[in-house]
């Protein structure tokens, strides 16, 4: 039986390498990614770089703003600290993107447990940096306006473009494929009308840039206990308070340790960006309400993808079960299903997709 023909970015890394010391596929929902040494350096004068490309039929979850994460990261060098430098080589024309050494944060501290002070520390100094940018000195290719058509400081405006983008793009738009499993699970477009009700009227905070991914696999702590931030591919300029929300969902910080990040972030952001952290106490609850019910919709179409490749439906069951019951509320469910009937849906829409 003959091998299966390298991948467009396999091919590619192994080109530029000389085909001497490719690394990869690194595990990425949006790209196939392939690490080698620093192209037409002797020895890569020790660095290695990123050779990727996009996956076909990628679903994405979350609007993008920009065109080129490289644009953006050539951008944020000098405003931001520890976030990847791109490396331009005139023989290749064009930029590479450096690969940081070290662990992910999630294989070094798991979501749950407290990260140490100093990581803490940094994660509060990048905040602090993307607050003082409010996008207007950024000169990177934007895919839409400023903030998607909303009015500058307008954050109920800025939610409610979030949950249109989960409704047509996430919900919507793959229901020819997931819409059977969505109604077994008790789900239709009705949740959209109560997520509405259930966050209104946000209070007005100027907007600046946001990371949009901030969480534990997005950070990279290298040997000398440096936090570096990744992934910057869902960036965009919005309502303050979003890069919170996201950051404490994704985190899922112990819950001393997410009050205290709270709480500084708060007298970071209104220090370098007065209103930035404007009623937070009240909005910060109803923005995490928004995340939770957001990955209802995401964690559904995962689930079924990673059930059709193959993992453990009954693990991949009491996964979704919990990302259920925690959108409960604002998306006004009125019955979760048994891990058992989760478990049943995945399998029925595993059988009817022929996966």
């Amino acid at each position: 039986m003959s091998p299966e023909p390298a991948s467009s970015a396999r091919a590619r890394a192994a080109e530029l390498s000389a085909d001497n010391g490719v690394e990869g596929p690194f595990k990425s929902h949006h790209h196939e990614t392939y690490v080698i040494p620093l192209p037409g350096c002797d020895g890569g004068r020790g660095l290695r770089v990123k050779v990727r490309a996009p996956r076909d039929n990628v679903i994405w979850f979350d609007r993008r703003s920009f065109v080129s994460e490289e644009e953006l990261l050539r951008a944020l060098s000098g405003r931001v600290a520890r976030v990847p430098d791109v490396i331009d080589i005139d023989v290749f024309g064009t930029g590479f993107q450096r690969y940081i050494e070290g662990r992910t944060l999630g294989s070094v501290y798991r979501a749950g447990r407290a990260i140490p002070g100093a990581c803490e520390d940094q994660l509060i100094e990048t905040f602090g940096q993307m607050a003082r940018m409010d996008g207007r000195d950024l000169p990177v290719r934007r895919r839409c306006d400023l903030a998607d058509g909303v009015d500058e400081g307008d954050s109920a405006g800025f939610l409610d473009r979030l949950v249109h983008f989960a409704e047509e793009r996430v919900y919507r738009g793959n229901m020819p494929l997931f819409g059977d499993l969505f109604h077994s699970l008790g789900i239709d477009g009705d949740a959209f009308k109560q997520l509405r009700n259930w966050v209104p009227g946000l209070s007005s905070r100027p907007f600046h840039f946001l990371h949009g991914d901030l969480h534990r696999e997005n950070l990279i702590l290298d040997s000398e206990k440096r936090v570096w931030v990744i992934d910057w591919e869902l960036a965009m300029l919005g309502d303050p308070l979003y890069d919170l929300a996201t950051h404490l969902h994704l985190m899922r910080y112990p819950a001393v340790q997410a009050r205290r990040v709270t709480d500084r972030w708060a007298y970071t952001v209104e220090s370098v960006r007065c209103g930035a952290s404007r009623h937070w106490e009240r909005d910060l609850p109803l923005v995490i309400d928004f995340k939770l019910a957001q990955s209802v919709f995401t964690d559904v179409i995962r689930s079924a993808m990673a059930v059709a490749e193959g993992d453990s439906v009954l693990w991949v069951a009491r996964r979704l079960r919990n990302v259920l019951i925690a959108g409960a509320r604002p998306l006004a469910l009125e019955q979760v299903p048994s891990w058992a009937q989760v478990a049943a849906a995945l399998q029925r829409w595993r059988l009817s997709a022929c996966l």
